[in-house]
């Protein structure tokens, strides 16, 4: 027997469950109107048929995020709790958190290049803290109103849907709406099925224009972002990443940027300073590092999760340059010096290069450095097979102010060591202390490409740069010219015109790091490292359990990554030859 309590009951579930799918259809709409961002924000596909399948896949696919909210919330939220008011606010507040979501995502999305996600949520906290610093009543006012008049389009649909759903369930113009968007769709997923399968680039490069949607390749995210020949691509060709359009000319020192580097540091009397760079072949542990760093006179910091993934040749343009490996042919054909030894030159300070090699041929002291390009950047370049006559402390505080590369490329580790603790014994006597770096520079085999590198960074006593001597944070060979321009040259120009890199003592956030390698793309974040080939392999490395790991594709990461390549590139895109004169850094 059917009771009247039990009618009530099932005549106001239906009632609910109608007027919850006409609260979704406004909500669809509202998605629509919303995501329009993304449209506006990507370049038109240039295909007719490209442009439809963007359309028809953002009508269907915001409508299908949600409809999908409201099967896997609102509707089941409807039959636990058949409440009236109960069910009509949480539906408005679910959809107002959702369409607040979906414009800050729209919001990182033009920022960043990605949506909201787990694997990059530091790189979007950040992004929300530097909005909230430059102008936090700003942030929090746009914030609260965007949320407001969300919140009140949500009541007032939700009324009116309630108060006219008898008229609207009678209307027709819905149901070819719905059937629009559900043909849509079909066509959307069809099309993008013989798009991957017939590798149409104009359709497969929108896949990550909408939130959570994924390029099915990673090679597709590489052509997007110009580091893949689309020729190629389409070809189906393996060919070795490159810049698609052209790479920006490498700066050159303005006549006022020499003068100020020059008058500082006359001022700051670091003209008997020189700055010391002990490199070796084979990669440092930890261990050595915290012993160097014992024994130094000076602030010692330690780099504990230091990267360095190029080759032995392509490493030095990383060290010196500041720039990712893609970089390195364009740059050198251009033949400008790093900014770090034009400020050397202008200065009048020597630049020395001393190789150690067992193989070394005792009556020939000076020789050709490799790479060749090198060649250019020192003035004197020796090389010996032991280190004996090179660690009396005459000798070590005798050489003339400047900058003195001492590198160890096939020779006994203990060499290497023993060297180090003589300079570290003979700046003990100096009265002007000078600036030192110990690491090691490129990788003999892939293996250790994807390893941690511990490094060490020396100032002296006097350095301004706080207590820490330990810095946890991920750093690069790219950032070390950054570094000395400031510390040691006192040149405060800023990073982005001529690096990718940042003065170590400023880095303060978890940040990614990336660089090619001949055979793809390498991300680094705090927790591990992904190595990206030209066919869109990933292969990832745990920096915590200090072993390869398998995962699936993290775009987002990897979005990051091609963002860092691209800094330099995108920093100077107006292909200025000099740095500006305004662009120098304040010294507070």
């Amino acid at each position: 027997m059917v009771t009247f309590s039990t009618k009530t009951y099932s005549k106001r579930l239906l009632h609910l469950i109608s007027w919850s799918h006409w609260f979704t259809f406004f909500n669809i709409i509202a998605a629509i109107g919303v995501s329009s961002f993304y449209i506006f924000n990507e370049n038109m596909p240039e295909t007719l048929f490209g442009q439809v399948y963007l359309v028809t896949t953002w009508l269907s696919h915001m409508s299908f995020l949600t409809f999908i909210s409201f099967v896997l919330i609102v509707f089941p939220l409807t039959l636990l709790f058949p409440q009236t008011k109960f069910i009509r606010t949480s539906a408005s507040i679910i959809y107002t958190i959702g369409l607040v979501l979906l414009v800050l995502d729209a919001f990182i999305y033009n920022k960043l290049g990605y949506h909201l996600n787990a694997s990059s949520s530091d790189q979007i906290l950040q992004l929300i803290a530097t909005q909230v610093d430059k102008n936090p009543k700003l942030f929090w006012s746009v914030t609260a109103i965007v949320s407001l008049l969300i919140l009140i389009f949500e009541f007032v649909v939700s009324n009116y849907a309630w108060k006219h759903l008898a008229q609207l369930q009678q209307t027709i113009f819905a149901r070819f709406i719905v059937f629009g968007l559900v043909l849509a769709f079909f066509f959307s997923h069809t099309t993008h099925i013989w798009a991957d399968a017939n590798l149409k680039y104009d359709l497969l490069r929108q896949d990550t224009v909408l939130p959570l949607s994924y390029p099915s390749t990673a090679k597709t995210l590489l052509t997007k972002y110009g580091l893949f020949n689309i020729d190629d691509y389409l070809e189906r060709k393996t060919s070795s990443l490159a810049f698609t359009d052209a790479v920006p000319i490498y700066p050159k020192l303005s006549e006022q940027q020499i003068k100020q580097c020059s008058a500082i540091a006359s001022n700051k009397n670091t003209k008997e300073q020189s700055l010391f760079m002990i490199l070796t072949k084979e990669m440092l542990s930890a261990a050595q590092i915290k012993q160097f760093s014992t024994r130094a006179n000076g602030h010692a910091k330690r780099l504990t999760k230091h990267i360095d993934n190029a080759s032995n040749e392509n490493a030095w343009f990383n060290l010196f340059y500041s720039l990712p490996t893609i970089y390195k042919n364009e740059v050198l054909t251009q033949q400008t010096s790093p900014l770090l030894f034009q400020a050397i030159s202008n200065s009048k300070m020597n630049a020395t290069f001393t190789e150690f090699n067992k193989s070394a041929d005792s009556t020939i002291s000076s020789l050709e450095l490799q790479p060749r390009w090198l060649n250019q950047l020192f003035k004197t370049k020796n090389k010996y097979a032991d280190i004996s006559n090179h660690v009396l402390v005459n000798k070590l505080n005798n050489y003339p102010p400047g900058l003195h590369v001492f590198y160890f490329s096939d020779i006994e580790q203990y060499q290497f060591e023993l060297f180090v603790e003589a300079l570290l014994i003979a700046q003990k006597q100096k009265a002007q202390a000078d600036l030192i770096w110990i690491s090691s520079v490129g990788n003999q085999s892939l293996d250790t490409r994807l390893k941690l590198k511990p490094a060490l960074m020396i100032f002296p006593e006097n350095s301004n740069l706080g207590k820490s001597r330990r810095l946890k944070l991920l750093t690069s060979q790219m950032d070390v010219q950054p570094t000395l321009l400031t510390h040691w040259l006192n040149c405060q120009i800023t990073t982005d015109k001529y690096s990718n890199g940042s003065d170590l003592t400023k880095v303060k956030q978890n940040r990614v790091i990336a660089n090619t390698v001949d055979n793809g793309v390498m991300v680094f974040n705090k927790d591990k490292s992904i190595l990206v080939d030209q066919d869109g392999t990933f292969q990832s490395y745990s920096q915590q359990l200090n072993s390869p790991i398998m995962i699936s594709p993290d775009f987002p990461l990897m979005i990051d990554g091609v963002n860092f390549i691209k800094r330099f590139s995108a920093q100077n895109a107006t292909f200025k030859t000099n740095i500006d004169e305004n662009d120098t850094e304040v010294v507070h």
